[in-house]
């Protein structure tokens, strides 16, 4: 059997389901002997490649670069899971959005002149802060995702358990605890 193409993607959030990720500790060795880790933060590998069979997304789309990100992923994978509770819900990624219409200004005003201690300036070079959305959303907002991992973190047993459902070829769904978010 070809070893399955794991990805996992970094968009608007903490890095704590990376985090929760790395905490399968020797889960990770068994894992590394079934799947081949194509793409994601914790390896050095620029572009997201074409042919990946499962990965997981943590965080939401705040910005034209997760928008842009998160359909290059959702076009090259067969199975799209939103990994963690920004992911699935928008969660603390989302607050901005209370700020309603015009708030990529708000938060860019609040962050790089309000809060600034040094030289307040917004960075407004091409390259330096990608364009924020209007809106942070959800990644199920923008395209179809197959399963649902929440938590903020999820647990890394929460995680293992998904994760062995996808190496046995089992419907990716979760019950009981482990459907518990936050």
């Amino acid at each position: 059997m070809d070893r399955l193409k794991l990805a996992t993607v970094w968009l608007g959030g903490c890095s704590g389901c990376h985090m929760s990720f790395l905490d399968l500790d020797e889960f990770l060795i068994d894992l590394a002997g079934k799947v081949d880790v194509v793409y994601s933060p914790v390896i050095d590998v620029k572009e997201y490649p074409d042919g990946v069979d499962v990965c997981l997304v943590e965080g939401a789309v705040c910005n034209r670069d997760n928008l842009e990100q998160l359909h290059k992923v959702r076009r090259r994978t067969r199975v799209l899971i939103s990994f963690g509770d920004c992911a699935v819900t928008g969660n603390v990624s989302a607050i901005r959005n209370q700020l309603g219409p015009g708030n990529s200004e708000n938060v860019l005003q609040c962050a790089y002149i309000d809060n600034a201690q040094n030289g307040p300036r917004l960075p407004r070079a091409e390259g330096i802060v990608p364009e924020l959305l209007e809106r942070v959303r959800p990644l199920h907002e923008i395209v179809h995702v197959d399963a649902y991992l929440p938590g903020c973190p999820p647990s890394s047993e929460r995680i293992r358990a998904l994760l062995e459902r996808v190496l046995a070829g089992l419907p990716l769904k979760l019950e009981g605890e482990q459907l518990k978010f936050g």
